[in-house]
């Protein structure tokens, strides 16, 4: 009995549910990268690095994430460590065994396998050829495997059988570049109907490579022609810089995986999933970054977690609690900074707002939907105090389905200084 309670609580602490709504992962863990795969199982799995501090991007360990639905998510820890930094991954099945494909610092890439799709991979061997970063594996229809990695010029190649050593005489120099397609990092290559699509970090906005871009072709390694943004991260974090991540058809409908940084940093990045359409020449509509994620808008009457703001304005940002590391909250606002979450269902009215903060200055909290300077539905005056509290405050009916902006005023602060940090908040009938 003893064996068996420990096996159940080592299984709770290795797989944690996530509820339907970005990110997708917990609070207090930061998935990054996310290349998605469907398994035989039916299940939609997640491969990505992890961020663990705000100083490094990725780690020595990979997570997994799975999901049934698209909308809940069950995190498996540790299904592969290393003995330094592992970047961007991506995982393959072939003949009943998954193949891990993964790179270190010094631009050298390897590859691992397990018999399970969650992992653990083990048996890590270098593949002889490609020293960059960022490998994805594609296989075509007649069975052909292809690999593609690198930075800022991206390079292809088929694989030998084996799924561990490449055809070096087959390797294409600039299957998509920086100059040509915005190439900056993180190749994923799939098929859909005749074309071929090249989803990566694109570098055509904010100079930095917060968009992911896409190209088509009819032929795998090229040539390719730049097509546009499928989704953009700027806005989720004051400082970010990248995007990274992967588009995939599950259960009849296409998404797109990316991630967003927080911590105002460039690292601690969380991944998220938004639907995505496609046009009849097959090109790929732009999508906004949201709270629901693959779900309905959000019950506005449940309770939302601060943290899930899909947009931020000013010096605000999505941080770890410093009560608790496995909670996280929005800090550090100053006045007139905003947040978003898009989208919430108000049902047929609202007439309460309740909110959980914490302010040692006192302020004023403005809640607006549908735009940052749009209707305002209710003012929550903050008084002054050290502790954790919850403010109840009538707010004009709002009904339907709408995003919220909540716009922050009070005395000036600046540096390490805030006028809040914020837990979590809901709306009521009355």
């Amino acid at each position: 009995m003893k064996t068996n309670k420990t096996f159940l609580l080592l299984a709770a602490l290795l797989c944690q549910r996530v509820a339907a709504q970005n990110p997708i992962v917990p609070m207090g863990v930061y998935i990054a990268d996310p290349s998605s795969r469907v398994a035989p199982d039916g299940q939609l799995y997640i491969y990505g690095s992890t961020d663990i501090d705000t100083r490094h991007y990725c780690s020595p360990i990979y997570h997994v994430l799975s999901s049934p639905d698209a909308c809940q998510w069950t995190l498996h820890r540790n299904s592969f460590e290393w003995s330094e930094t592992l970047y961007a991954p991506d995982v393959m099945l072939r003949n009943g065994t998954y193949y891990l494909y993964y790179d270190t610092p010094d631009g050298s890439e390897f590859v691992a396998v397990s018999k399970k799709p969650e992992g653990p991979f083990t048996d890590g061997v270098r593949i002889e050829g490609p020293r960059q970063i960022d490998p994805n594996i594609f296989i075509d229809d007649d069975g052909q495997a292809y690999y593609f990695w690198g930075q800022y010029s991206a390079k292809g190649a088929k694989m030998n059988p084996d799924m561990k050593t490449l055809d070096l005489s087959s390797v294409v120099e600039g299957v998509v570049t920086e100059k040509e397609h915005f190439f900056h990092e993180g190749s994923y290559v799939i098929k859909r109907g005749k074309y071929y699509y090249y989803i990566y970090a694109d570098i055509s906005r904010n100079r930095r490579p917060t968009c992911l871009g896409y190209a088509m072709a009819t032929s795998p390694l090229g040539p390719y022609e730049y097509k546009g943004i499928i989704i953009d991260n700027a806005g989720c974090d004051p400082d970010v810089w990248n995007n990274h991540g992967s588009i995939v058809e599950f259960q009849g409908q296409w998404y797109v995986l990316y991630h967003r940084s927080t911590h105002n940093s460039h690292y601690m990045r969380k991944a998220c999933i938004e639907p995505i359409t496609f046009n009849a020449d097959g090109t790929i509509n732009e999508v906004e970054m949201t709270t629901q994620g693959a779900g309905s808008p959000l019950d506005a009457t449940a309770r939302i977690d601060a943290a899930r703001a899909c947009l931020l304005k000013g010096n605000v940002r999505v941080r770890r609690t410093a009560e608790d590391e496995t909670r996280e909250e929005l800090g550090a606002i100053h006045s007139d900074d905003a947040a978003a979450w898009k989208y919430l269902n108000f049902g047929k009215g609202t007439r309460r707002f309740d909110i959980h903060l914490k302010s040692q200055k006192g302020g004023t909290v403005l809640v607006h939907v549908d735009a940052p300077d749009g209707k305002i539905v209710g003012e929550v005056n903050v008084p002054a105090g050290n502790g954790w509290q919850t403010i109840s405050t009538k707010i004009q009916k709002t009904k339907g389905i709408h995003a919220v902006w909540f716009e922050f005023k009070g005395d000036n602060v600046s540096g390490d200084d805030e006028l809040f940090r914020i837990d979590w908040f809901r709306f009521a009938r009355s």
